[in-house]
């Protein structure tokens, strides 16, 4: 028997918290690396859109979990019913804290107590802005998503993310057969869903024989608690170590190992790649702001980036677009 029971857990930090940005210090060793970048804490105020974006357009959602460092906005209705408040402590185990990576907070969803089997994690820049369908985040209990494989280029320089791609093919292709997943789920990895430029960027790739990179959309995660626990149990050393690790670093992995796990195993289903949208907020956010006003399409991601550098005057542009969008506070507001 199916269970449409599905939360959302969504990721914060308060980065302009004076408490938080001592105890960050006191293990600070490379400030100014662009994995610990101070774009990656700074805070544009958005969260109610959040919550206003989810109240609107899903709200069959069963739970909100909310996690921090037990942090939490003033204005947060801690009271709600479908609002549940876990601080980092709560699930990650004591010999990983306190940490500033994103990784061992997301490695760990697992162990959040309550939380469904079938959940929905989203970065706090991740935005519903028009209805979404609990069939939009899972089909026939698996969760849904868009495949493309893509070579996977390494450089040098301070952003380690193209490593923690790599360490998450490696160990992939340590745990499946490139050849025999294709065999037998040839139609979930080539389908119309992704677009003509995806299917043949991942038709291209099948060259080699092994997983190379894959190009998963900066859109909300769904994800099965059962498929964490499995990388857990047969790749304990590696998550273990990334655990230990309290800034991002170059021999990590991240949340993209399950995605890549599901894929990899066929447990998923295909997802139109129109879904979402992410952008790169810069000097000009007109397309930013035409998206958030008409909605084109379901969920869009606001990438922070160093290209600009009038920070109030583009949050101001940014944040007037959300409160046209969502004028009245939503019930998870004071």
């Amino acid at each position: 028997m199916n269970d449409n029971t599905i939360d959302f857990v969504i990721t914060w930090v308060d980065g302009s918290s004076l408490e938080w940005q001592k105890e960050k210090a006191k293990y600070d060793k490379n400030p100014l690396t662009l994995a610990n970048s101070s774009l990656r804490y700074r805070d544009w105020d958005q969260l109610k859109y959040w919550f206003r974006g989810v109240e609107k357009y899903a709200p069959w959602v069963n739970k909100i979990y909310f996690v921090t460092c037990g942090q939490k906005p003033d204005w947060l209705n801690e009271n709600h019913p479908k609002l549940v408040l876990v601080d980092h402590k709560d699930y990650i185990d004591n010999k990983y804290l306190p940490t500033f990576s994103s990784h061992p907070i997301e490695l760990n969803f697992h162990k959040i107590e309550g939380l469904s089997e079938k959940f929905v994690y989203f970065n706090d820049d991740m935005f519903l802005i028009n209805k979404v369908l609990e069939k939009d985040f899972f089909k026939n209990d698996l969760p849904c998503d868009d495949y493309c494989e893509i070579p996977l280029t390494l450089y040098d320089g301070h952003d380690v993310f193209p490593y923690i791609l790599a360490n998450n093919s490696i160990i992939i292709n340590k745990n499946f057969s490139k050849r025999k997943a294709y065999k037998n789920n040839f139609f979930k990895y080539i389908n119309f869903r992704y677009g003509f430029k995806s299917n043949i960027k991942t038709l291209n790739m099948l060259l080699f024989d092994n997983y190379s990179n894959f190009a998963f959309s900066h859109t909300p995660s769904s994800f099965v608690k059962s498929t964490l626990n499995e990388v857990w149990n047969k790749e304990f050393d590696k998550l273990d170590e990334v655990c230990k690790n309290r800034f991002r670093d170059k021999n990590d992995v991240n949340q993209y190992i399950f995605k890549a796990w599901q894929c990899c195993s066929g447990k998923f289903m295909p997802r139109d790649k129109k879904f979402g949208e992410s952008f790169i907020i810069s000097i000009n956010n007109k397309k930013i702001i035409d998206t958030i006003t008409n909605s084109k399409y379901k969920v869009i991601c606001l990438n922070d980036s160093d290209w600009f550098d009038d920070f109030d005057k583009i949050k101001k542009e940014i944040n007037d677009a959300f409160e046209a969008k969502f004028p009245n506070k939503s019930s998870f507001e004071k």
